[in-house]
């Protein structure tokens, strides 16, 4: 029995310190605030005409609601060709987070 509160413990701490609303790509993180853009791809098409964006929000890592799709972002955007995509994402304190999609084309 006091193994098994140790692990639990154990578990509860690690969880605590891992950052609950933690981003799935961010390439430089920081402890208490990240706010952070980036590029994520690019094609050999041209012509950046149009943007469409798509944001999925996380809370306290325990809600996470939206679509940060390209795809969702292509059809928010009426984008048919992608040129680039890039990416913006935020976190505060690990306890809020924004993760959002930019996708440029025509």
């Amino acid at each position: 029995m006091k193994n098994f509160k140790l692990l639990i413990g154990a578990i509860l701490v690690a969880f605590t310190l891992s950052g609950c609303a933690a981003m799935a790509v961010q390439p430089a993180t920081g402890f208490l605030y990240s706010d952070v853009k980036a590029g994520m791809t690019a094609t050999s098409n041209v012509g950046t005409g149009k943007v469409g964006t798509a944001m999925a929000q996380s809370i306290l890592g325990l809600i996470c609601t939206g679509d940060a799709s390209i795809e969702a972002a292509c059809k928010n955007g009426g984008i048919k060709r992608i040129h680039h995509v890039d990416y913006h994402s935020k976190c505060i304190l690990g306890l809020y987070a924004e993760y959002t999609v930019y996708v440029y084309g025509e």
